[in-house]
């Protein structure tokens, strides 16, 4: 870690940290808070994947819509009118708009060549963002001036690494330039996310082998071909099971990092509570660290 100790992060002039885990549990609130001091700099992993990197497929997909519609063809075709996405650090609407669902074209799904397209470009997308994450590193201070730095990454950072290997090629930049904190969520969490997602369920990522794996299983329990599946039916099914897939890979990637709770951060008010946090979050990793060197020596 880039932190050897609570006391090292309590006391450095250049905190670095990014949070990681389920979408919900509180990464993008702490952001904010962060942000709203005015000694950190929010980098949201999403909103540079929405804009950056798949702005102009969200803005051509929109466009494709608009040209169904004559007046609107007539009004692009003259550019007499001129359409883009509003995408923000709390909206990220236009970006699961594109990314889109599985199923039926008549309830408003895409067909799986399509959804599997967009979600290669996410991947893409999300791979290359999370790389440019040193990058806005040196942004925040040769430009902002602003001290801190946190990454606000997405639910499916977990989806696009490989977190058992050490060599991970984005695991390891993110690891050498700042401190990987994961919000680990409890059953109880879960469930509320998923009710939450039961209520309205959005599009997201999925690792290419899960996603595919999904799709025939679902098709085969509900005896449905690929025309006929319901797309609000099919995420909702696969929700749950896409928490559950993740979870091992989060706690992977916790060991190049520390953990905290979703507990500890819904008691979080201030930027001084999160510091306080993370350093306790570090000793406690340093503590487990030693105890597992000790056992090793031992066997």
């Amino acid at each position: 870690m880039i932190y050897s100790s609570g006391q090292e992060w309590t006391n450095s002039s250049r905190k670095r940290v990014l949070l990681f885990g389920m979408s919900g549990l509180g990464k993008t609130y702490l952001s904010n808070m962060l942000r709203a001091s005015g000694e950190w700099f929010h980098y949201s992993i999403d909103y540079r994947i929405g804009t950056r990197y798949m702005g102009e497929l969200i803005a051509d997909n929109f466009k494709r819509e608009a040209m169904k519609v004559p007046l609107l063809r007539e009004l692009l075709m003259s550019d007499s009118v001129y359409i883009a996405s509003n995408i923000t650090f709390d909206n990220l609407s236009p970006l699961s708009t594109y990314l889109g669902k599985p199923g039926s074209e008549t309830r408003g799904g895409l067909n799986f060549d399509t959804y599997t397209k967009r979600q290669r470009e996410h991947r893409a997308a999300e791979i290359a963002a999370l790389l440019d994450t040193p990058h806005f590193i040196e942004r925040a201070s040769d430009i902002y001036r602003l001290p801190h730095f946190v990454c606000d990454s997405g639910g499916s950072i977990c989806e696009v690494v490989d977190p058992d290997d050490p060599d991970d090629p984005v695991l390891s930049t993110l690891e050498r330039h700042t401190l990987m904190v994961w919000i680990k969520g409890s059953d109880a969490h879960t469930a509320e996310l998923v009710r939450r997602f039961d209520r309205a369920p959005k599009p997201m990522y999925y690792q290419p082998a899960f996603l595919e794996r999904a799709w025939v299983d679902y098709r085969m329990e509900k005896g449905l071909r690929e025309e006929q599946v319901d797309p609000d039916d099919f995420i909702r099914w696969t929700y749950a099971r896409a928490l559950a897939h993740r979870q091992p890979r989060y706690e992977a990637m916790a060991r190049r990092g520390v953990t905290i709770t979703a507990e500890e951060v819904s008691e979080i008010r201030s930027p001084d509570d999160l510091t306080a946090l993370i350093a306790c979050a570090i000793d406690r990793e340093a503590i487990v660290r030693s105890d597992l060197n000790s056992n090793r020596k031992e066997a």
